[in-house]
């Protein structure tokens, strides 16, 4: 996985302890807090199609 480049802010490490964070904390994007960092609503976003393309997930 690499770096999307959202926030420069952040580190590699950081990054990756986010986007676990958004997929065990994962909620439907109706119910998702805009204020929530970029990188976890990417990453939940991701995870959004990935449920409608459960073959591509794998």
């Amino acid at each position: 996985m690499m770096s999307s480049g959202l926030s420069p802010d952040v580190d590699f490490i950081e990054e990756l302890k986010m986007r676990r964070w958004a997929r065990e904390n994962y909620v439907p994007a109706e119910r998702r807090d805009k204020s929530w960092h970029p990188i976890v609503l990417e990453e939940m976003t991701r995870k959004d199609k990935e449920k409608r393309s459960p073959a591509l997930a794998g």
